[in-house]
């Protein structure tokens, strides 16, 4: 399949004019399609009409999908990738005319209410009354959200094999104790080196390594059945216990049939 890479400019926090407050951009890729590492000199949500796309901040990798976007604060650099036939929308914030809602990457949901007034603002033939109306009920309502699709790839020496085999075939059934046997160290050892590293266990680790890969095959047009068994699970249903859990979703939200 053919991969697009596309090259941005890394811009400083309001190095450029943006006299907007919130413009939006939306387009539906073609091909898988990689951004290299750029930054931007406003504010950007980004979130996806359908499909499923991720942005890579140093080694945190966040999906981003129809319900879950990703705040990124002006002046931070990150890359990102997308699946063909996603479509993606971005929503820029004025540097100077908006505040950054976080100093660092964070998720947003994308709630029904914001969905609405981010569309609204991309109507033709907007007041500027109404568009002002409008942009001030977004920054109302735009606000960190606990859940987020996000894998902090631990670094150490120690946990470095773990996270190249995972992420490498999600697949993989070793237990945190293999690993600590394989690694000639306790299993507390490895527990409190996940802890510490990334933030949650290793269990958590990955299962939302499991379900990051499993997005990106479903958008692909993989059967829920073939994705279930290539990230590791037994059945379907243990596949979308688990998914749900990790994701808030289920794994049909993201096949393409179900897409507009």
């Amino acid at each position: 399949m053919t991969r697009e890479t596309r090259s941005l400019p890394a811009h400083a926090p309001g190095a450029v004019n943006t006299p907007f407050v919130i413009q939006g951009y939306d387009e539906v890729v073609s091909h898988d399609t990689l951004w290299d590492a750029h930054s931007h000199p406003f504010h950007e949500l980004l979130w996806n009409e359908r499909g499923a796309s991720s942005a890579v901040v140093g080694e945190r990798i966040w999906t981003i999908t129809p319900s879950l976007g990703l705040w990124m604060p002006a002046g931070t650099l990150h890359s990102g990738s997308a699946t063909a036939g996603t479509w993606f929308r971005a929503s820029f914030f004025g540097f100077r005319t908006t505040s950054s809602i976080s100093d660092t990457p964070v998720a947003v949901e994308i709630t029904p209410l914001l969905r609405l007034l981010l569309e609204r603002l991309g109507e033709p033939g907007l007041a500027p009354s109404s568009r002002a109306a409008t942009e001030a009920l977004v920054l109302d309502v735009l606000a960190p959200s606990p859940r987020e699709l996000l894998v902090q790839v631990p670094t150490s020496g120690l946990l470095r094999p773990i996270a190249d085999a995972v992420r490498e075939d999600p697949g993989d059934q070793r237990t945190l104790a293999d690993w600590a046997s394989e690694l000639e160290v306790s299993t507390r050892t490895v527990t409190r080196a996940f802890s510490a590293e990334t933030g949650t266990s290793f269990v958590r680790w990955v299962a939302t390594v499991r379900a990051q890969h499993a997005i990106g095959l479903l958008t692909r047009g993989w059967d829920v059945e073939s994705v279930a068994e290539q990230v590791g699970y037994r059945s379907a249903s243990a596949f979308g216990v688990a998914f749900r859990r990790t994701t808030g979703l289920t794994p049909g939200t993201f096949r393409p049939e179900f897409t507009p």
